[in-house]
């Protein structure tokens, strides 16, 4: 008898044929039976040209071996499950709970106006400001450029900071604190040692426009005091608080505004998680068209809800067009600020808010919106829309 025969003499019993292995070779730990010829066990299998049934159910009870660890590698833990949903969970309450705080925050100095609601959109303007500076000098966005010097940056931040003061100073008129930023910014780029970079100008421009100028439109959509007479809050609004006077266009215009926003915002955001198939852009992965189909849906039911609560403004055309100013503008300032950090390399702009990332990701949607909606009032509107 030859030697494979005498090798694989304990598989055969009386006939001549080679019999398979058992099927607990083939379901056998991979470590038991490493490819090897050494291997005291099975290494006849491979060594033995008789053995071709063997070693095809070796080769089988390996690459079993191997799919049943690459199911184990791709398994989640339970525990692992779990924490993710306590983890998610509790960004979800903190998100709730500081959002309620920032728009509990945000209505006293909307009805307050003046000096207080100019000071409250300074303040954001200045954190805003130094976000973006931040993203600026980031390495996804400097990588290939050069971000403007730390002095001109904190000289920027406190021109756009002094906008909504300035505005309000000025009686509304911009171009004085534009021109001024603008002069400044240039002068002192010109002026420093090395040469001067383009993208430092721009940067430093966009910046100004962004975080300064857009914003302290809200400024003059509040400053506009034509009186809303038919408003019914107007009759019980206590005197020493302004009586009914203080219910002005401007007022009631800009609080219809911020509604509008956060109804869009939320009915995007609930609107792509449950629906959302069809993305709406690369910059922003995330938001899809039957999301923002919900988000205008929401801010023309908000829009027309309030204007028949508060009786502005008077045409429900108006308010469905106001509506749809508001949700374009309101995208439009996410889909900027996402563009921004997606160059950037990160996901929030800051640290700010828990649950919510940094100031800039809380007012992108409010950034484009002021502009828009005090240009419509004012000249859009017969009458300011009264």
């Amino acid at each position: 008898m030859s030697s494979c025969l005498i090798a694989t003499a304990p598989w055969l019993h009386y006939s001549a044929p080679l019999a398979p292995p058992p099927l607990a070779l083939a379901l056998a730990p991979l470590h038991s039976f490493p490819l090897s010829s050494s291997n005291p066990r099975y290494g006849h299998l491979w060594s033995c040209p008789s053995s071709r049934h063997s070693r095809r159910n070796l080769a089988v009870a390996v690459a079993f071996r191997a799919f049943k660890t690459d199911a184990r590698e791709g398994e989640v833990p339970s525990e692992n499950l779990e924490e993710q949903r306590r983890e998610k969970r509790k960004q979800l309450k903190d998100r709730i709970v500081f959002g309620l705080s920032i728009g509990f925050g945000v209505i006293a100095p909307v009805v307050a106006g003046g000096w207080l609601f100019a000071s409250a959109v300074s303040c954001a303007i200045l954190l805003g400001t130094r976000e973006y500076f931040e993203l600026v000098r980031s390495k996804g966005i400097s990588q290939g450029t050069a971000p403007p010097p730390m002095f001109v940056i904190h000289m920027c931040s406190a021109f756009c900071a002094a906008m909504p003061l300035m505005t309000l100073y000025f009686g509304g008129r911009m171009g004085v604190s534009v021109t001024t930023a603008a002069f400044f910014l240039a002068t002192t780029l010109l002026l420093q040692r090395g040469s001067p970079r383009f993208s430092q100008l721009s940067s430093g421009f966009f910046g100004i426009f962004y975080c300064g100028y857009l914003p302290s439109f809200w400024v003059k959509l509040r400053a506009l005091a034509v009186p809303a007479l038919q408003t019914k809050l107007a009759v019980c609004w206590p005197v020493l608080l302004g009586g009914r006077a203080h219910w002005t266009v401007g007022l009631i215009a800009t609080f219809v505004s911020f509604c509008a926003v956060i109804a869009a915002d939320t009915g995007a955001f609930l609107g792509g998680k449950l629906l959302g198939r069809t993305p709406l852009s690369d910059v922003s992965p995330k938001k899809t068209f039957e999301g923002a189909a919900v988000g205008l849906t929401s801010a023309i039911a908000v829009t027309i809800l309030l204007s028949k609560l508060l009786q502005w403004p008077s045409s429900i055309l108006n308010g469905v067009v106001l509506a749809v100013l508001v949700f374009m503008a309101s995208l439009f300032g996410d889909l900027t600020e996402s563009m921004i950090k997606r160059d950037a390399g990160v996901k929030d702009s800051g640290r700010l808010i828990p649950g919510h990332g940094g100031i800039l990701d809380r007012v992108d949607s409010y950034m484009f919106t002021g502009a828009l909606v005090y240009f419509f009032v004012k000249m859009g509107m017969p009458l300011y829309g009264v």
